[in-house]
């Protein structure tokens, strides 16, 4: 019985490590390609890939040269890498796969009811400066937790 009790927590707990949707799980992987830092991260956050279906970081890096209104290219080699990158860290779970119709985290289905509550004006501060500013709040943005208990909105 004893045996069976172990098993049965052991599989419990194994199930609840992999839950894409766990809270306190960081979304960043631990291992982020220095070339999505370097090139991503120079004009926005880098955002932790699993917050996007594969298919959408697809789109976005075959797009750089339009990316939101900003010509964002990369030599092939380098587009290439974080592609690769990108597609075996995007996520697969069922709250991303809701993706907007531009591939933009602040316009996706969980992204809205998630925010619901914050009024617009929120979105203008300059201490926060858009929805596309994660770390403004979300303090371990950077290493991919979103936990609720730790955001902080400044004013």
């Amino acid at each position: 019985m004893k045996l069976i009790h172990r098993s049965a927590v052991g599989l419990w707990m194994f199930g609840w490590l992999l839950s894409p949707a766990l809270a306190d799980k960081p979304l960043m992987p631990a291992n982020v390609l220095p070339a999505y830092k370097t090139e991503c991260a120079s004009c926005h956050m880098a955002y932790p890939p699993a917050m996007l279906p594969k298919a959408a970081w697809q789109r976005i890096m075959n797009g750089l040269e339009k990316h939101y209104g900003t010509d964002a290219s990369l030599d092939a080699a380098t587009t290439r890498q974080i592609g690769v990158w990108l597609q075996a860290q995007g996520g697969i779970y069922k709250r991303v796969e809701a993706s907007s119709p531009q591939d933009r985290l602040s316009t996706t289905q969980w992204f809205e009811k998630k925010h619901q509550k914050i009024e617009k004006n929120v979105w203008t501060r300059k201490s926060i400066n858009g929805k596309a500013q994660c770390q403004a709040c979300h303090q371990g943005a950077d290493i991919g937790d979103f936990e609720d208990d730790r955001v902080r909105i400044p004013s």
